[in-house]
């Protein structure tokens, strides 16, 4: 039987009277009620960004150009093939002493580089693995570089390089190799105290990573990285990918600019200690 107030009434602290009774369990219902839906409201939110960015990464990925591919692929003195997901390019005339991970732009088919690379591995006998980038972008691919050296164990001296994006994460792998590589890039990591050769390579025409860009960020690298600036070169004219939106208009050929890129490659290995 419920205790009485004075008075007759029915005690208003008892969970079971009228002022209590499932008024406490309504409201912790209603509560979880809430909660879950703002948990879904949250889930739902990630779900979609993350299949946002699944679907993004798939969309308007830059193909290679078929003609300087094929190029390559025909050119007896490089032997071109796929090794667990890189694209490998190697001397035909035996193993390498020098190796170069390269790393592609956001969105930037791996083979899209094969020729612009392929003057150092017929000429200098370096072998080049070009990586594929979880999603198409640098950033989403926690890989260490000696996922890739390992595809080439006969390599002694590695460096490691990327283009755009891609030389962004190349720095982030910098401290494992012997060298590192930008091209149309620079680094959000601070290389500075370090003494790691550096070769930076920009475009006088590039409208994304503009020559103002490379100067602004080149405090992040050795005082004695070296800094080329190819006149006429735009952001795509280090990749054979066809133009790209917001780019500059490139003014230099494709074989002055093959040209220009190994030989810097060239110099940068001859000052390499064996």
């Amino acid at each position: 039987m419920t205790d009485a107030a004075p008075g007759g009434d029915p005690d208003p602290t008892d969970p079971a009277g009228p002022a209590g009774d499932g008024v406490a369990p309504r409201r912790r219902s209603r509560a979880r009620r809430i909660v879950l839906i703002t948990l879904a409201a949250v889930g739902g939110v990630l779900v979609a960004g993350v299949v946002g960015i699944l679907i993004w990464s798939q969309v308007g990925v830059m193909a290679a150009e078929p003609a300087p591919l094929d190029a390559v692929r025909s050119d007896d003195r490089i032997q071109l093939s796929e090794v667990d997901g890189s694209v490998v390019l190697t001397p035909a005339s035996g193993s390498s002493e020098f190796g170069l991970v390269f790393v592609p732009g956001a969105k930037v088919e791996a083979e899209a580089y094969a020729s612009l690379l392929s003057g150092v591995v017929a000429g200098d006998g370096v072998t080049i693995v070009i990586t594929r980038p979880w999603l198409n972008l640098a950033f989403f691919d926690p890989r260490p570089l000696s996922s890739f050296t390992d595809l080439a164990p006969e390599v002694s001296t590695w460096l490691v390089g990327g283009h755009s994006l891609g030389g962004v994460r190349a720095c982030q792998l910098a401290d494992d190799a012997d060298g590192l590589v930008l091209f149309a890039s620079y680094c959000a990591t601070d290389l500075s105290a370090t003494d790691i050769p550096v070769l930076s390579l920009s475009g006088s025409e590039d409208g994304l990573t503009t020559p103002q860009k490379v100067d602004d960020n080149r405090s992040l690298l050795p005082a004695d990285a070296a800094f080329i600036e190819i006149p006429g070169a735009s952001h795509s004219s280090f990749g054979d990918y066809g133009p790209q939106a917001g780019d500059g208009s490139p003014t230099i050929s494709d074989a002055d600019m093959s040209a220009d890129v190994t030989a810097a490659l060239t110099e940068l290995l001859a000052a390499l200690p064996r």
